[in-house]
């Protein structure tokens, strides 16, 4: 009875790191969630539309540095060339974000009860319900946000060799369907849901099992009198989410390599495939190849672990029930 007490006592203690489905005001969380992750996508596009031009490049261009590419952006497009595909991005993402939020809370509470009974320790079952949800997400979303990518990457590259050009997102829909039909806008969507969704899941249980360690470490589960502060929330939410970029980003920069040319490149005999892309690859650059834009996706990778993780957490708290 006394170990019964202290648990829910230091599950309250830290409730705020932990703030279940059933808490939320989903109209509030859905239109919070929308307005931080449209900033925090601002803020991190340029290094986005760096690694898509480098993995794209010709060979001249693929050994760039990403502050090369950079200023290469900034010197023949000036300040918008950052933002290619922006808006497409930021506009088109938000029905996206609602149904990628609404999946992953729902299946991670549902993960969540589910093994509560089990014999499993907390950490593992913390572990699990945010792999189980970050998989799930991931699935649904992809549904939705694949065209989405063919459309601004393909924004994105443009001004580069034998890249073709558009006059905004619906002339990439209607050229891409006009020559590809809807499969077109499809392009990588196998690829991306074989591999981006154990990631995600890897990406999602990692940040779960480190935050729950983190504190562990700290005393908090074993402190009930002792609450984290504010400072403390983000600063570990933070580097729980910070480690899991950065080990997301080592994995996953390969898959992303093939999945981005699959995407926006062009000039295949025949219909495009995962096949074709490696063995196109490989004659250009290599097996380095596969690594193009490493140096920016490992910092847009970092910097998204960090700022997404500390978004969505203070989109959470923001959304609690009053």
């Amino acid at each position: 009875m006394a170990v019964e007490a202290e648990a829910t006592a230091a599950d309250f203690a830290l409730s705020e790191t932990n703030i279940n489905w059933d808490r939320l005001d989903k109209t509030r969380f859905h239109v919070i969630g929308a307005v931080l992750f449209t900033l925090q996508s601002g803020l991190l596009h340029p290094t986005a539309v760096v690694k898509t031009r480098i993995q794209v490049a010709e060979a001249g261009l693929s050994h760039m540095h990403g502050f090369s590419m950079f200023r290469r952006i900034l010197r023949y497009d000036g300040i918008l060339g950052l933002y290619r595909g922006f808006g497409t991005s930021a506009i088109g993402s938000l029905p996206g974000r609602v149904l990628a939020l609404t999946s992953l809370e729902v299946s991670k509470d549902m993960m969540l009860k589910y093994t509560e009974h089990m014999d499993l320790s907390e950490a593992t079952r913390i572990a699990l319900s945010n792999g189980a949800a970050g998989l799930v997400s991931n699935v649904f979303s992809c549904v939705y946000f694949v065209p989405l990518d063919v459309i601004s990457q393909r924004l994105m590259v443009q001004g580069l060799p034998e890249m073709i050009k558009y006059n905004g997102p619906f002339d990439v829909i209607r050229k891409v369907l006009r020559s590809e039909g809807l499969h077109g806008l499809y392009r990588g969507f196998g690829i991306t849901v074989a591999t981006q969704s154990p990631a995600s899941a890897l990406w999602w249980g990692a940040y779960g099992a480190a935050q729950h360690v983190i504190w562990r470490s700290l005393g908090y589960q074993n402190d009930a009198e002792k609450k984290p502060s504010q400072l403390e929330l983000v600063t570990v939410q933070a580097t729980a989410g910070t480690l899991a970029g950065a080990c997301s980003s080592i994995i996953t920069t390969p898959i992303d390599t093939i999945k981005t040319r699959l995407q926006v490149m062009n000039g295949y005999v025949g219909r495009p495939s995962v096949t074709k892309t490696m063995k196109r690859l490989v004659e250009e650059d290599g097996w380095r190849g596969f690594y193009r834009g490493f140096g920016p996706r490992f910092l847009n990778m970092s910097l998204w672990g960090t700022s997404m993780i500390v978004t969505y957490e203070l989109t959470k708290r923001l959304s609690v029930k009053c």
